[in-house]
This record gives structure tokens, sequence and C-alpha cells, in this order.
């Protein structure tokens, strides 16, 4: 079934139906359009929200940046901005593909159907125009006819007219021959003209109208099928980014199963470990009486001209952390301002780079020689004279990192040395000693002590607050050791000291007290055998001379 046959009288009806049909086309451009503004303004803000929350530091200057739910979430951010692309895709292959070649399909179909149409119309103003001669020739055949039958009559009257002369007659009979003569070339003429227009009229409805209505159906048909097509791109256009978004989403569900907060604790540590050693305790400060004791490091002692020594405000050994006044931090090269451990790493970084940047300069060096050896060989390709500059250059870049290695390696060697002070004496201060045994809990006053060491972190405070490391003030206060006893103590417990710098007791032997706890958990005591070294002192009972 096709127009041309079965809508042959609906000229109309086919004018109206495919100028919806393009007006429908256009309203799928139109909505596609604004649908890519849609995608783009949400693209655009995606990417806005992603630029609002990723670190404004680089990554090598932000210590949070090792935090794996810091990196975890900028990671989510750059699939979030992937994602965005992924909709700013979308966007462009609905703009070109659908857009702006529907629109231009568009432009060409309304040039067919226009052309369709003016072909139409001028066939039917050729066939109302053989009409009308039709209806011309017709009534001047009926009025030729109408003048021949009168002319007769009166031809006739004046022939049976006694009174009427001959040549009035034989006037009438001439006009009415004129006139029946002129009547019979009329009904030739409006016989040819209506042969012609049945011609003209069946060739209008049985072969030039059905072609025309043939190809509106045909560019209907294409209108048609090209506008589903459209509607296929827009799924196609979404069908094509699903793996890419789908790869952006499992990278987000990666990032949140990244998160480690057992891994971030030990970042915080790394981070912010000062490497000082924790405060002792609080020395009683007797104002009432003398003291005999011999001095010691850690505890009251007469000076040696035998005036009591007074420890007021201004005599406090340690620095307390929480209640010290936070200064204001001067920043200097060696970063002497910051506390060991973490002037140590600081110094390692600085050397690591600086090593880096000394090899990239020799490599620099060795090109730039080689290449005056290939000058100096072919003088064709260079002139050697020139590479001179860059390479006296090099050459003092090379000697400044060099001195600047040898600088940060000493200053790295005195840091690590300073850590290693802060321990103690061949020991690690930082470690915790061991609790006492469970079986038997030792008096109320090395419990009190030990009790007091058990709440201690095994991490140093912040640098914050915290000028010196404790042990250096206390060195200052007493640079020379002790050489005679301070006391003695009883082994509540059996130690065996297995570490470097500890030394083994059995439970319930004497032990010369030689160096109080500084708060580390540590005292050194002297055998009667001999031999010094640290013990716990939650396992002792310690008596003061």
């Amino acid at each position: 079934m096709d127009w041309g046959t079965e809508l042959w009288d609906q000229f109309e009806v086919l004018e109206r139906h495919t100028q919806w049909g393009l007006d429908l086309l256009d309203r799928y451009v139109k909505f596609v359009k604004e649908r890519t503004e849609v995608e783009q303004a949400y693209a655009k803000q995606l990417r806005s929200l992603v630029k609002k929350y990723l670190p404004k530091r680089p990554a090598k200057d932000d210590p949070e940046s090792k935090f794996s739910q810091h990196q975890s979430f900028v990671q989510i951010l750059q699939e979030v901005n992937d994602f965005a692309g992924q909709r700013e895709l979308v966007a462009e292959n609905l703009s070109v593909r659908v857009c702006l070649e529907l629109a231009k399909y568009s432009q060409e179909m309304k040039q067919e159907r226009k052309m369709h149409f003016q072909e139409g119309r001028r066939a039917q103003q050729q066939l109302e125009n053989g009409f009308k001669l039709l209806e011309n020739s017709k009534r001047k055949f009926e009025r030729d006819c109408r003048e021949a039958e009168k002319a007769a009559q009166t031809a006739e009257r004046l022939d049976q007219d006694i009174n009427a002369t001959k040549a009035d007659v034989e006037k009438a009979k001439q006009q009415a021959h004129l006139r029946s003569h002129m009547a019979e070339e009329s009904k030739n003429e409006y016989a040819a003209q209506l042969q012609r227009f049945n011609r003209d009229q069946a060739h209008f409805y049985f072969s030039q109208m059905p072609q025309i209505f043939d190809k509106l159906q045909d560019m209907d048909e294409r209108r048609a099928t090209r506008l589903g097509a459209g509607y296929r791109l827009l799924s196609e256009a979404e069908l094509q980014v699903v793996p890419i978004i789908a790869k952006c989403l499992e990278g987000m569900k990666v990032a949140a199963d990244s998160v480690d907060a057992k891994n971030d604790s030990q970042v915080l540590i790394e981070l912010h470990k000062s490497g000082f050693a924790r405060p002792g305790d609080v020395e009683f400060e007797d104002f009432s009486q003398p003291m005999n004791r011999a001095p010691s490091d850690s505890s009251l002692g007469t000076p040696s001209d035998g005036r009591p020594e007074l420890r007021g405000p201004g005599r406090s050994r340690a620095k307390r952390w929480p209640f010290s006044k936070k200064n204001k931090t001067v920043v200097t090269e060696d970063f002497s301002h910051l506390p060991p451990e973490q002037q140590r790493k600081r110094l390692q970084q600085q050397l690591e780079e600086r090593n880096r940047e000394l090899q990239k300069e020799i490599d620099q060096r060795e090109a730039l020689k080689k290449m005056k050896d290939v000058y100096e060989k072919t003088p064709q390709m260079g002139d050697p004279a020139s590479l001179e500059p860059r390479i006296t250059e090099t050459l003092s870049n090379i000697e400044r990192l060099k001195l600047e290695v040898q600088k940060y390696e000493a200053w790295l060697t005195e840091a690590e040395s300073r850590v290693l002070s802060n321990r103690g004496d061949s020991l690690g201060r930082h470690a915790r000693p061991p609790d006492p045994p469970a079986s038997a809990p030792p008096d109320s006053s090395s419990n009190d002590r030990s009790q007091d060491h058990k709440e201690s972190s095994d991490e140093p405070p912040s640098e914050e607050g915290q000028d010196a490391p404790i042990y250096t003030e206390f060195d200052e206060d007493f640079e020379e050791e002790p050489t005679s006893p301070i006391g003695h103590c009883v082994a509540i417990y059996h130690f065996e000291g297995s570490s470097e710098g500890t030394i083994s007791m059995a439970e319930g032997e004497d032990l010369s007290l030689m160096e109080e706890d500084k708060g580390d958990g540590w005292t050194r005591v002297r055998r009667k055998e001999g031999g010094e070294g640290y013990v716990p002192t939650s396992y002792l009972r310690v008596t003061l001379n």
C-alpha cells in the first residue's frame, strides 16, 4: 500500500502529516540539545566540587597525604572527576551525533518536502488551467450555438415574409450560415479541449500525483527511520560510557577498602614521633630541713659546701611538656627546631634529595662530555666551545651539591647520636620495662611507682611545648656521675638481664643503688659481686641513704 494509490485525494492531509513529522524531528533535536546542556552543567558542577575538595598542597608537602584514609578520599575525588569526564563525553556524543547531524538532516528533509509539494502544486495549477480552458471553450461553443440557432430562425422568418426583400433574405441566410460555421468550429475546439483535459486529468491522478505522493511517502519513511536511529543513539551514548563508569565505581569501592586504620596509626607515629624520653617523677622539694644525702642525678642532695640545696621554681630540672609554654618555633636549616626523631627523618629526606640531584648533575656532565667529544670529532655537528658554559655550570652544581651532601651527612650523624643518647646508656629508654610477675605483687612503695610507670605511654609526647630532650637538661645540672651508692635496694623478684645494659639479679638479693629511676621505669644498681646495670624499678624495694 502506498500513498499515491490509497491517498490520491488527500493532498492537504499529506501536507499536514509531513510537516508534523519534521516538527517532531525538530522537537527531538531540541530535547537532546537541552539534555546535553544538563549533562554539561552536571559535569561542570562535579568538577568544581572535586576541585573544591582536592588538597591544595602537593602530596610531598602534605603530611596528611600519607594516611590511607586521605589517599582513599583523594582517589574517590579522582574517580568522581573521571565520572564527570564520562558525562562530558555523553554530552559531546549527543551534541555531535544527534543534535548536529539530525538538525542538518532536518533541513535537508524540509528542502525535499518543499520541492515535492511545489511540484504537486504546479501540477494542480496546470490541471486547473486546463479545466478553465475547457470551461471557456464550452461556454464559447454554447454561445455560438445559440447565436447560430438565432441566426437560422431569423433567416427562416425573413424567407417566409412576403414583404422582405430578396437582399434581406440572402443577407440573413449568409449570417445564419456564418453563425452555424462558427458554432461548428467552437464545437470542434471544445471537443479537442475536452479530450486534452481528460488526458491531463488522467495523467494527473494516475501518474503525476501518485509519483509525488510516493516520493513524499519515501521521504517520510526515511525521516522516521532516521529519527528512530536518533532515539537509539540516546541509549548508545549512555551504554558507551557504562564500562568506564563501572570502573570509576569499582575504583571508589577499592578506595573504600584501602582504608587501613592500623597503618594510619603507625603513620601518625612515624610523622610525629619526637624521640624524646618521657619525663621522670616530679621530686619532692623539702624546704623545712636540709637533707643529708649524697648527690645524685635524680634525688635531693646537699652541696659540697654543706649548705642545703633548695630547689625553687627556677630550678626545675625537666620541662613538663603538658604545662610548658608553646613558644614560636624558629625554623632552622638543620631542622634542630624539631624533636630528634623528626629531625633525623627530615635530614634523611634532604640527604636523599641532594643525592638524587647530585646523580642527575653527574649524568648530565657525562652526557655533555660525550657530546663535546662528538663535536670535536665531527665539527659540522656543532661547536665544542658552545658546551663549555654548560659544563662549567654543571661542575659548579656538582661541587655545591657535594658540599650540601657532606653538610647534611654531618647533621644526620649528629641527629642520630642525639636520638641514641636520649635512649639511655646502651639501653633503649623508650623500651618499657617488664611488668612484675602476677604471682607475687611488690610492696606498696614499689607498686605505686610501678603503677605510675605502667600508665605512661610508649610514645613520647608531642614536639610542641618540649624545647629540649629531658636527659640533656639533667646532664646540664649533673655533669659528673656519682661514684658512691646513694642507697640500697632489695630485689623482690628474679630478673634475667638479657638485654645490653641490663644486669641479672636474684629474688631477695641486696643491691647498691647507684642511680634512681628517671621516669623511664629503670634503675641503675651495683651487685656486691661487682657489675653495674639497669633493672626494672618495679622489681625493687628501694631505701635511700
